[in-house]
């Protein structure tokens, strides 16, 4: 009987300990160890290979730094990069490929516009959600047929209005434009005409060039022969340095401007004279070390200003907008919660479609009728100086 009464005592006692053991495991919540996948569609080769570049710098900056941080708890984030060689069809190629991979929870593109707007179709019917970094309005509007798509860059109309109010301020009257004869290039000059006319400032002259052009001096000469008070350069930033260069060239007395597009690196290199007290209009990122960090979100923009310069050895401004892109979607992804790794792509667009953060390059706010998330008070005022990108002061 004793022998039997222990038995029985000890194979109680086990199993006590094992439905303790069982409830703590079912009492505690299944951890998500599910990789967040994000596929990316950049120009690494052909001509927009630098600012392709400097974006994947950032995806993989951002990609190391939240992966760090325990903010994803058990989850990392992947990118899957592809080259599109700053070509549309490329790209279209790319996005189908990605929107095909069941592993792909979300997509980010790089600054092509025709790669963007070429995409939309296939976003959409994949319901593949995108953050796209070109700057064109067509890229997410109208939102009605851009439904999966997000975009993260300077608003044309938003630049031209910041541009137009410091040529008021300044009092110039007079201005001539050179833009790129891209789709933002055009929006941007339609943008600047009617800023113009609200401001009494005439427009003297314009010239369109090609996004791919690598000699802009005559385009120059003829807007300067004007001897406008202002010329105002739209185009990309190699285009930008050019046309500096060949301002100089052509003795031209005014001032220059720079549309946001136009920002590329911090230092201005072979150009610094060229562009000495030249404007532009940008994010406060790409000066942030001038700015002193009053709140949590310009600490965060400093440091990530320092740990790009320490990595890199330098600064490009566009970067901020790549880093925000990783950043909305890992929000989204957590936000979007349900089982591990079943957010799916429709939940995740949901959260997209209401996501609100102080980013790196300033407020961002989606709603469901605007999918353009930049907010115009993140631009601001800088100025060339000692070869270098500076806050106006």
């Amino acid at each position: 009987m004793i022998t039997i009464r222990s038995v029985t005592i000890t194979a109680l006692a086990s199993a006590v300990l094992a439905t303790t053991l069982t409830g703590c495991q079912f009492g505690t919540a299944e951890q998500d160890t599910s990789p967040i996948v994000i596929a990316v569609d950049l120009e690494l080769s052909g001509s927009a290979a630098p600012v392709g570049k400097a974006y994947q710098r950032a995806l993989e900056l951002k990609r190391d730094q939240l992966n760090a941080s325990g903010a994803l708890g058990a989850r990392k984030i992947e990118l899957k990069v592809k080259d599109n060689r700053s070509d549309a069809s490329e790209s279209l190629r790319n996005v189908e490929d990605f929107s095909n991979d069941s592993q792909v929870s979300a997509l980010i593109m790089g600054g092509c516009n025709e790669c963007a707007v070429g995409a939309v179709r296939t976003i959409n019917e994949k319901r593949l959600p995108t953050v796209a970094l070109a700057p064109a309005s067509a890229v997410a509007s109208p939102v009605a047929d851009r439904r999966y798509v997000f975009k993260l860059a300077p608003n044309a109309v938003d630049s031209a209005a910041a541009l137009t109010n410091e040529l008021h301020r300044r009092g110039i009257k007079k201005a001539a434009v050179l833009n790129s004869e891209d789709s933002y290039g055009q929006e941007g000059l339609a943008a600047l005409r009617s800023e113009f006319i609200k401001a009494g400032i005439r427009l003297v002259r314009e010239q369109g060039i090609k996004a791919t052009e690598t000699d802009v001096k005559q385009p120059v000469r003829t807007l300067t022969e004007r001897k406008p008070e202002a010329l105002v350069v739209w185009t990309p930033p190699g285009q930008a340095l050019l046309a500096a260069d060949a301002a100089q060239e052509a003795k031209f007395k005014g001032s220059l401007f720079f549309d946001a597009v136009a920002a590329g690196d911090l230092f201005l290199g072979a150009s610094a004279g060229s562009t000495e007290e030249a404007t532009l209009i940008f994010t406060q990122t790409m000066v942030i070390d001038d700015v002193i960090a009053t709140t949590p979100a310009k600490a965060a923009r400093r440091q990530w200003f320092q740990n790009y310069t320490a990595r890199f050895g330098g600064y490009n401004g566009f970067s901020s907008f790549a880093a925000d892109a990783v950043q909305l979607i890992a929000d989204a992804e957590l936000r979007a919660g349900g089982e591990p790794g079943k957010a799916g792509r429709d939940g995740l667009r949901d959260v997209l479609e209401t996501s609100q953060m102080d980013g790196l390059s300033g407020p961002i706010r989606m709603t469901p009728d605007n999918h353009s998330g930049l907010m115009p008070q993140a631009l601001t005022t800088l100025v060339a100086r000692g070869g270098r990108w500076r806050l106006a002061s």
